[in-house]
């Protein structure tokens, strides 16, 4: 068992996780990286909001696992993923919560990317 805290979203520290019903492309050096009507879109506290993709619409033969990690009190422990074709800007820049706290379970086995290691992360409406 870890000894790190965890935290439970609340007033003061908020969390949202909401389904988004739009279409959610990440691109990276002409290449899409992920492509998905399945996106959860999670609102933390004051950060920008955060979209979730599933494992599946990505194309992992794309990313590599680093040995990096780093702990959210209030998510858990995430692991990271580097994107080799975008050279040294897009290491480390995906991560995933495979075992997420349980106040947000539903983003386990989803991946986030950073929007500056990437070329873009589109949130397309529906035609």
């Amino acid at each position: 068992m870890s000894d790190k805290p965890i935290k439970i979203p609340g007033p003061d520290h908020p969390i949202t996780i909401e389904r988004n019903p739009a279409r959610v492309v990440v691109k990276l050096g002409g290449r899409i990286l992920a492509d998905t009507r399945d996106a959860l879109t999670l609102r933390e506290a004051t950060y920008p909001p955060v979209q979730y993709i599933p494992r599946q619409d990505v194309d992992m033969s794309l990313l590599s696992r680093t040995d990096h990690g780093s702990h959210c009190p209030y998510k858990g422990e995430a692991s990271y993923y580097s994107i080799p074709i975008g050279g040294e800007r897009s290491k480390n820049a995906v991560w995933t919560y495979e075992t997420p706290h349980a106040a947000v379970a539903e983003i386990r086995d989803r991946l986030a990317f950073y929007p500056d290691r990437v070329d873009s992360i589109e949130v397309l409406p529906d035609a």
